[in-house]
């Protein structure tokens, strides 16, 4: 490798984790809103267990969701596609940050897929970015690449809210005849429910990560094999540590407070669909929103108890999302690569 090559390849891994560390003050705030919300725990302890398990999900995930990542790029794995993943990167830190600053419950996963998207269309053109839409309708339909991951992004939500919604109905059956104080035993089994949705949160979102720097690498004919894929994880997942602890504030008000009172059983019922999506679409290698995922199960729960009481707004917003985060990245994206083109 030359030593033009080993310096971009470095500022990409940075950019890299950076989003990595994004993503944590994004999504890893929406695993314990709820958790906090109800009275459970306190912010720091809740944040502290979330970052913990979080970093255990992303040491132990396997490679199915960072392969769905990596393969969006149909690009030649040469020295030349390290600036092309670095305008990505920069597209989706860019986006990530605009929305963390605002509260707006905004998918990291859609901010790397539009800053890969963006960049690769400037820099090559549309045919080198898998859509996926002929494998779609063909004989096999198949969901592949980009057509993978937006099925995923949608559909993951909707099954959140279906999962809550039918948890609640029967929590509200069982448990019509129940005791108060069996609020004080649901608020001891969040611990747990609250660390497994984190741990599978780890395993998901860190692989994006993964694919990214693994291509990065591959990119400048370097190859660590098994040993490098596990120093790969780790480093994603203390930086997604790091941006847990650091903690996403405005999207935890807009997730706990924003969409709907939430109750000891509201949080337990809201963890356990969340993290049943969030392992399913992990097994199945489809990226997916965390954030997105839990204001679907709230907005379940919310809608199972009390419909009306419900700030359905927030669905509004999260449709805004999806029509102008992978856009809005994208563009950014795109710029970025523009600008590297004219300085050389």
């Amino acid at each position: 490798m030359t030593i033009s090559t080993v310096l971009i390849l470095a500022i990409v891994i940075f950019a890299t984790l950076i989003f990595t560390l994004t993503n944590g003050l994004h999504d890893a705030s929406s695993v314990v809103a709820t958790f906090i919300s109800c009275g459970a725990v306190n912010p720091i302890h809740a944040i502290s267990l979330a970052a913990i398990c979080g970093f255990f999900g992303a040491l132990t995930s396997g490679s199915a969701v960072a392969n769905t990542v990596s393969g969006i790029v149909t690009i030649p794995t040469e020295a030349s596609l390290l600036k092309v993943l670095l305008a990505a990167m920069i597209g989706a830190v860019v986006w990530n940050l605009i929305t963390w600053k605002f509260g707006f419950p905004s998918s990291s996963t859609h901010a790397l897929v539009g800053g890969l998207v963006g960049a690769v269309w400037v820099a090559r053109g549309s045919d080198y970015i898998l859509w996926g839409w002929s494998e779609l309708i063909g004989p096999s339909h198949q969901l592949l690449g980009v057509t993978k991951i937006v099925a995923a992004l949608i559909l993951s939500p909707a099954l959140g809210f279906i999962a809550a919604f039918i948890l609640q109905l029967i929590s509200n059956l069982v448990l019509r005849n129940a005791n108060f104080s069996i609020n004080n035993w649901i608020k001891k089994i969040q611990w747990l429910m609250a660390g497994l949705l984190a741990y599978s949160h780890g395993a998901n979102d860190t692989q994006k990560t993964v694919g990214i720097i693994a291509l990065a690498l591959a990119s400048a004919s370097y190859s660590g094999g098994q040993a490098g894929l596990i120093w790969i994880k780790g480093f994603a997942g203390a930086v997604m540590f790091a941006g847990t602890l650091l903690g996403g504030w405005p999207i935890m008000k807009t997730i706990g407070r924003g969409i709907y009172t939430i109750r000891p059983i509201h949080s337990l019922n809201s963890q356990l669909s969340s993290g049943g999506c969030i392992v399913l679409a992990t097994t199945l290698g489809a990226p997916v929103s965390t954030t997105h995922v839990v204001v679907g199960s709230v907005a379940g729960v919310g809608g199972a108890d009390e419909f009306r009481m419900v700030n359905w707004k927030i669905g509004k917003e999260i449709i805004i999302a999806w029509c102008i985060t992978i856009p809005a990245s994208a563009i950014v994206a795109a710029m970025v690569f523009y600008l590297m083109r004219i300085v050389g």
